[in-house]
């Protein structure tokens, strides 16, 4: 078929009338060293059907998670999505994926932030949201600036047992902020209490936990927080939010700063992102919450109206007071979320994470049963736990995606002697039959290794 192509003649021209003399030209910002020299290797051009059966070709080398049994967790999760998310989400007033400007006259889309907030606030047990961030990792970053602007101090104390993601992150905000980040190792799966308790000091502006943890154990949140206050430290919890369907909310176990990922909340999976950064504080710390805050009124003809109540970014006020210049509201994925949650409602929350937690159990002492394997840790956990294994973990996920399994996540990288340790997880979108499968290949590996 024909295409139509751009001959240099073309080029030149169009290079002319931007102001250069080739089209090499618009590319000198960028240093020598990192431009790609020689040929791209794309081929000859192609006619939009003829690309559109190659991007086809190309999707398709991809396993998709729905479409066999996955065990692949770590923070970014498989969970079935209600219809009604698609549905309201994509209507035409919502799709934005940003927060409207003339705000006031977006009605719809500024009371379901305001929901989106009252649902955070509820899960988290504490008394204010903003709306919102771009993930879980940028939102606790955020929350560790925040508590040393609250305390005044440069020292923030983050266990190990948090997401390594979210570590890495925060060392990246706080890099060129003069804050001092101090990591606590772990122990069976979670924060060593021991070095909590000599790491966290009157210099520490707070101290930084999750449960359930990386490795899916349920945390000593309580006493995490103890600690924290005996020293004028605040304590800031990350919990994902289906969990609070059966664990007590960050507030009530004295958490003053909570945060989380809100993509379990009918987000896809979508290689990754786009997330949303869920954030709730104590109301006594609202000045100092990052981002938009959307509040409810009463308008001059006696009508319920909501408004930006405030607007601590660098749009709205002088750089140098804004709380943050980098955190953004994620707009249409917390629509999903506020949507997904008040679909549910707490009845339909607790059963999706009670599911989920009982798959994990029998899965665990099922595993446990087979040659050469057993669980790491001995601490309580919800719907992730980590298998130490007889063989590479990398070996057994190349395993069993040859028999159309996605295999849980290797913790060599992220665990010290780990080199042996699975994360595995179950949702409520995993199924007896896929536990069945998984099972019986692990003893099908272990007999073709005997």
């Amino acid at each position: 078929m024909d295409y139509i192509q751009n001959t240099p003649a073309d080029v030149a021209a169009m290079a002319k009338v931007v102001g250069v003399a080739r089209a090499e030209d618009l590319f000198d910002v960028i240093p020598k060293p990192l431009r790609y020299h020689g040929p791209l290797g794309a081929g000859d051009p192609l006619c939009e059907p003829e690309l559109m059966a190659r991007l086809q070709a190309l999707a398709d080398l991809n396993r998709r998670a729905d479409l066999g049994p996955c065990f692949l967790g770590g923070g970014w999760y498989r969970r079935f999505i209600p219809a009604v998310v698609e549905q309201l989400s994509a209507r035409s007033e919502f799709v934005t994926a940003y927060t409207p400007y003339q705000a006031e006259a977006s009605q719809g889309l500024l009371q379901a932030f305001f929901e989106f907030q009252t649902m955070v606030c509820s899960l988290y047990g504490l008394e204010v949201a903003n709306a919102s961030h771009y993930d879980g990792a940028t939102a606790m970053a955020e929350a560790l600036l925040m508590a040393c602007a609250i305390t005044g101090r440069s020292e923030v104390v983050v266990s190990a047992a948090v997401h390594p993601d979210y570590r890495r992150v925060a060392a990246t905000y706080l890099r060129e902020s003069g804050v001092v980040l101090r990591e606590i190792p772990v122990a069976d799966g979670r924060t060593d209490l021991s070095a909590v308790t000599e790491a966290v000091s009157s210099a520490t502006a707070c101290l930084a936990f999750q449960s359930p943890t990386f490795f899916g154990c349920i945390e000593s949140s309580r006493r995490l927080a103890e600690v924290a206050h005996e020293r004028g430290a605040l304590a800031v919890a990350v919990a994902d939010p289906v969990s609070l369907g059966l664990l007590q909310p960050p507030g009530r176990m004295g958490a003053d700063i909570a945060v989380g990922e809100g993509q379990s909340l009918g987000l896809d999976l979508s290689f990754g992102g786009p997330g949303v950064g869920l954030l709730a504080t104590r109301r006594e710390y609202v000045k100092r919450l990052p981002g938009r805050i959307i509040g409810a009124t009463i308008d001059r003809d006696g009508r319920r109206a909501f408004v930006l109540t405030l607007q601590t970014r660098e749009q709205h006020i002088r750089r140098e007071k804004a709380s943050s210049n980098i955190c953004s509201n994620q707009a249409l994925m917390a629509l999903r979320a506020s949507i997904y949650l008040a679909a549910l409602g707490p009845a339909g929350l607790r059963r999706v994470a009670l599911r989920g937690s009982h798959l994990a159990h029998r899965l665990r002492e099922r595993i446990a049963g087979l040659p050469g394997y057993r669980p790491a840790f001995e601490a309580p956990f919800l719907n992730e736990f980590v298998i130490r294994c007889p063989r590479d973990p990398e070996r057994i996920n190349e395993a069993l995606l040859d028999r159309g399994i996605i295999g849980g996540l290797p913790l060599k990288p992220f665990l010290p002697g780990g080199d042996d340790a699975w994360l595995l997880c179950t949702t409520e979108a995993t199924t007896e039959s896929d536990l069945d499968v998984l099972v019986a290949a692990l003893r099908d590996l272990g007999a073709a290794d005997a």
